[in-house]
């Protein structure tokens, strides 16, 4: 389209898809909240884990996987049940793998 009229009709349909999304995107939103009104819960149902029993096979030496495979959930979902939670208000931040641990200073 390299002529000045089909530049014209090429801007004219990316306007018209552009405000088809627009109007999409308006009807989503408003079924959201319609259904937030009506009390659907949106998200991944949450999962009861048993933080003690966990704990408790960990410290016996199992690894996350043996656990996970004895109770039935992700191990992923096991490791994060046993996370410290942080403080409120608090920024998450990445730290490198060293400076998590602590130091392994050898002695002579």
């Amino acid at each position: 389209m390299s002529t000045p009229a089909g530049r014209m009709v090429f801007t004219v349909l990316g306007a018209v898809a552009e405000l088809e999304r627009s109007i999409i995107r308006e009807r989503v939103v408003a079924g959201q909240r319609a259904a937030k009104r009506r009390g659907v819960k949106f998200g991944r149902p949450s999962v009861a884990v048993d933080a003690k029993k966990v704990r408790r096979l960990r410290d016996d030496g199992l690894s996350w996987r043996a656990i996970a495979t004895e109770i039935g959930l992700p191990k992923d979902t096991l490791r994060r049940s046993q996370a410290v939670p942080a403080l409120p208000g608090s920024i998450p931040t990445k730290t490198d793998s060293t400076a998590a641990r602590p130091s392994q200073d050898v002695q002579s």
